[in-house]
């Protein structure tokens, strides 16, 4: 999930255009790191052992692009037979053949529309026919954009609550119910985002609908973990991905902002979520259940703090703000 949490309004962009911020689509003109971002590289090899997942069979949604396309490439890396799904067919057979060329393993794709009970249906159907029950399903099938509130539609709403909130769902209940029958385990992952936590304005219906999946997947980590099922949760910050930032930052305004706004100095990479997801999705995370992670190089604690503003300030000022707290007088 590339995802934005933090649009400011548009006249604050429009003032500060003149410095360069401006660009053509997500390729943003101005795009300089903060300094601290030095201290903090990327790392994207994959973390765990080769043959981690070997035997395992994956099934991730959305697995055609973006942190889809991360993950499955790192669990077909550590052995896993991954089965990818979205609605688009094309996208995921060339995704397919690009993985299973790239690490040896087979990556199988399956058309599903998650918003579709008989689709998920189907495409579990053809999971089990093929490869048999996962031991691992990530959902991270997802729809946003923004828009002011006001102006929502209830066929917007409708669309992207559908996309996340119930395509989740039907995907974990479809699949779960099969192997409590078949009495196997499995873990799922969810990727939802920094904002089901706040909220946020100008995406409530994904805030909305992704704070549910969390419930979902806490409530059925108390419930399921009897039947052998853990379920878990990634909370990403910002993460350029073009499915993501085409939606949510169109005109390629809001990108040094966000830079601003993270503590790190830097905006995530798809193969740092990707490396959490196959360490919670793994064997060593076996005592791991219900966790909900925020991995977003601090972005969420940058913004809640009401004085984290004050990190502008300089030697000189506050030199003079000591001076005058100390001479105050009384409670």
């Amino acid at each position: 999930m590339g995802c934005l949490s933090s649009p400011l309004v548009l006249w604050l962009l429009l003032e500060r255009s003149t410095s360069g911020l401006f660009g053509n689509g997500t390729n943003t003109l101005y795009q300089s790191n903060p300094p601290q971002a030095r201290f903090f590289p990327p790392s994207e090899g994959v973390m765990l052992l080769p043959g981690t997942y070997k035997h395992k069979v994956a099934f991730i949604t959305g697995g055609g692009t973006g942190l889809g396309k991360a993950m499955t490439t790192t669990l077909s890396s550590l052995g896993a037979e991954c089965v990818i799904a979205s609605r688009n067919l094309e996208v995921l057979k060339k995704t397919a053949d690009e993985i299973s060329q790239q690490t040896g393993n087979k990556v199988h794709a399956v058309q599903c529309n998650v918003r579709d009970p008989a689709s998920v249906e189907a495409a579990v159907n053809q999971l089990v026919n093929d490869v048999g029950l996962p031991d691992v399903v990530i959902n991270n099938a997802a729809g946003n954009f923004i828009s002011p509130s006001e102006k929502l539609s209830p066929n917007a709403w409708r669309t992207i609550t559908d996309i996340v909130l119930n395509g989740a769902a039907y995907v974990t209940l479809d699949i779960g119910k099969r192997l409590i029958k078949a009495e196997k385990g499995a873990a799922f992952l969810a990727i939802t985002t920094i904002y089901a936590e706040s909220g946020s304005g100008f995406v409530v219906p994904s805030a909305a609908a992704k704070a549910g999946v969390e419930k979902l997947c806490t409530s059925l980590a108390a419930e399921w973990g009897r039947y052998g099922m853990r379920f878990n949760i990634i909370q990403p910050g910002p993460i350029k991905t073009k499915g993501a930032f085409s939606r949510l930052d169109p005109i390629g305004t809001f990108e040094q902002v966000m830079l601003e706004n993270i503590a790190v100095g830097r905006l995530g990479t798809p193969g740092e979520i990707a490396n959490l997801a196959a360490y919670l999705c793994s064997d060593y995370a076996s005592w791991v259940s219900g966790a909900i992670i925020r991995m977003d190089g601090g972005e969420y604690v940058s913004l809640a703090g009401e004085f984290n503003g004050m990190k502008e300030v300089t030697q000189e000022q506050w030199a003079i703000m000591e001076a005058k707290i100390r001479n105050t007088k009384g409670s």
